[in-house]
């Protein structure tokens, strides 16, 4: 091959190497929670409920509770609660805010998960006009805004991974609650 003709190969290979990288990223930003999180606050909306709770059935003594401000946001904690029994007694009576309220401030340390949806509509892993969603895991915080190196991040492959890891862990915490509501 020429020098003419390798040129306008490399080029084009790599505009295609490129547009496939870029579309993995874009790929794997796609949230699996959008649908989720929708058809939560839909139970939501139709029951006239703004607070949702229930025993994670795959966890023993762990409850997941969610505090729904329509059209604004989500907030979901899961957490191993240091007296279940009490817990059990209140979703028995169906008093999801102050499962809610306990899961936040009594729960076992290490075990608590705490999703903040702004905009309640799946969780994100960049900015969406000026709001972004966090996840708070044990000790560790994230702010989902995009910008990996401000958070610290040795890779833009580890924020994403650890975007991942939480998406993983709400739609996890969706599930529960979606399965709740339906009841």
């Amino acid at each position: 091959m020429t020098a003419r003709v390798r040129r306008p190969v490399s080029l084009l290979i790599g505009t295609i190497l490129l547009c496939g990288v870029l579309g993995g990223v874009a790929g794997a930003q796609e949230s699996k929670t959008i649908a989720m999180a929708k058809e939560l606050t839909g139970l939501l909306d139709a029951a006239k409920l703004d607070a949702i709770a229930a025993k994670d059935p795959t966890a023993p003594d762990t409850y997941v509770a969610a505090l729904y401000f329509s059209g604004s946001q989500l907030l979901v904690v899961s957490a191993k609660y240091q007296v279940p029994q009490l817990l059990n007694e209140k979703l028995a009576k169906k008093e999801y805010r102050d499962v809610y309220t306990d899961l936040n401030s009594a729960f076992v340390e290490g075990t608590k998960c705490f999703v903040m949806d702004i905009g309640a509509d799946g969780m994100k892993a960049r900015k969406d006009d000026t709001r972004f969603d966090t996840c708070d895991v044990g000790a560790k915080s994230y702010a989902f805004d995009g910008d990996w190196k401000k958070q610290k991040f040795a890779s833009e492959e580890e924020y994403h991974k650890a975007y991942q890891e939480s998406e993983d862990r709400y739609a996890k915490m969706l599930s529960v609650l979606i399965a709740q509501a339906k009841k």
